[in-house]
């Protein structure tokens, strides 16, 4: 929640909406430059259009550790197709003005040192970016890239997950800003059947310590999924599910509506 003399962010202000409304929200992944960064403008705006209430914009990256094969392969494409930070942030740049959803940088920990914290927080923060999540920066040495961004007006985001013992929760409550990322389930990401019963449980440890908005992903791909964890947390979030959506369409012209048309469909807004 945000702190005394500190303005309300974009990200607070959409949870704190999400909540008045008694419904779950939805935090949506894509990754730049999938199938191309030309095209990437198009996908986000078809998020909107579908009622995503939060759009995580992936950077690509050439060694992940957590994606599992659907997102990998997008990096992969992304890359092919010449996208960078430098690149996603003039993009998003260029069109911010017209997307309304708070909007999320997921990005690993090394594009953002090779560009320095301080360029990236500032070329970030202009670009209209309202938090990162820097996925495999350790929260004990988080400090001076979140003090960087806070002081850009962006937020930081934590992951927990279900093996994230109290105090390292208890840290990520301190130190984050926005809502606070959990991951459903060990492993890498990759649309599944059934949620792990392991995403009540840790939604209950994280309420334990904090109020802070909690949203949830790794396996969410239907409307049934959403409202699952809508019974224990503030929203879910799909990646891999949609990413694959975006990789059937290709750069077909059906790409943009069959991205709103998901969103819609996950959201209950068809």
């Amino acid at each position: 929640m945000a702190g005394a003399g500190r303005r309300e962010s974009r990200l607070e202000a959409c949870f704190a909406e999400i909540r008045k409304e008694r419904r779950t929200g939805l935090v949506t992944y894509v990754t730049a430059g999938d199938p191309n960064l030309e095209r990437t403008p198009g996908v986000l705006a078809a998020l909107a259009r579908g009622g995503a209430d939060v759009i995580e914009l992936g950077i690509p990256f050439s060694d992940p550790l957590a994606d599992g094969p659907v997102i990998q392969r997008a990096s992969e494409r992304a890359l092919a197709a010449g996208t960078t930070l430098d690149r996603a942030l003039d993009m998003l740049s260029a069109i911010r003005r017209d997307l309304s959803p708070p909007i999320v940088l997921f990005t690993y920990a090394n594009p953002v040192l090779r560009m320095g914290a301080e360029r990236f927080a500032t070329r970030a923060a202009a670009a209209g970016v309202d938090g990162v999540l820097a996925l495999d920066l350790p929260i004990e040495e988080a400090g001076p890239l979140r003090q960087t961004l806070s002081a850009s007006g962006i937020d930081t985001i934590f992951l927990l997950s279900p093996t994230t013992s109290r105090a390292r929760i208890e840290r990520a409550a301190a130190l984050g800003q926005g809502f606070l990322y959990g991951i459903s389930r060990l492993g890498v990401t990759g649309a599944r059947p059934a949620l792990s019963a392991d995403a009540a449980a840790l939604a209950k440890r994280v309420r334990e310590v904090t109020p802070m908005p909690l949203a949830l992903g790794f396996g969410v791909s239907t409307p049934e999924h959403v409202a699952e964890i809508g019974r224990f947390a503030d929203a879910a979030v799909v990646g891999s599910a949609l990413v694959s959506v975006i990789a059937a369409a290709g750069a077909s012209a059906e790409l943009d509506g069959r991205v709103t048309e998901y969103v819609r469909w996950l959201s209950g807004r068809a």
